[in-house]
């Protein structure tokens, strides 16, 4: 892999671009303190706008290591407010793969603005940071994620039983994947 850390994407309606400080507030407003949205994540719906700041302090800190690969999702048309986001939350160096992780605020679900913003990481990691295989997975009680992968060329893998856990406690686990080679 040829790391280069997170750089500015754009879409014909998002950019992808580096958290600051001051996205707390939105990341809390957009997302963070809706349980429908952290109904099947692995992290807990934020209690307070403090949370959401303290995490995105966390995450700018990182942004120094060029093996680091998280964005805010930004509508072109919402000015400069993420609405979502979008990292690598795994990666193996060793079989140059790395995993994605994803979720967006309920008002802009169903607009297939998760999967525009997870296609342009995808080519990114693809053709700049040459990784070989690109992967996610969701809870099956969440298809709509599964949908998210799919639209974006990722192949159904398999499914593991009570083999990971989220908000809902233990859970099976959906995997979908795409190799640069099937591109």
């Amino acid at each position: 892999m040829k790391h280069c850390g997170t750089q500015k994407l754009e879409t014909d309606r998002l950019i992808l671009r580096r958290y600051v400080s001051e996205d707390a507030a939105a990341m809390y407003k957009n997302w963070a303190s809706d349980s429908e949205v952290t109904k099947y994540l692995m992290w807990q719906t934020h209690s307070s706008q403090e949370v959401s700041q303290n995490i995105v302090d966390d995450w700018t800190k990182q942004y120094f290591n060029n093996n680091y690969y998280h964005w805010a999702i930004v509508l072109k048309s919402n000015g400069d407010e993420p609405i979502g986001d979008i990292a690598v939350v795994h990666m193996n160096e060793e079989v140059s793969m790395m995993h994605i992780g994803y979720c967006i605020g309920r008002a802009w679900w169903h607009q297939e603005i998760t999967s525009e913003a997870l296609k342009a990481v995808m080519d990114f990691l693809f053709d700049v940071v040459d990784v070989s295989r690109i992967e996610s997975r969701h809870d099956p009680r969440n298809p709509n994620s599964g949908k998210v992968m799919q639209k974006c060329g990722m192949k159904y893998e398999g499914t593991l039983r009570s083999s990971d856990r989220n908000n809902q406690g233990i859970c099976d686990a959906c995997y979908y994947a795409l190799l640069k080679s099937e591109r």
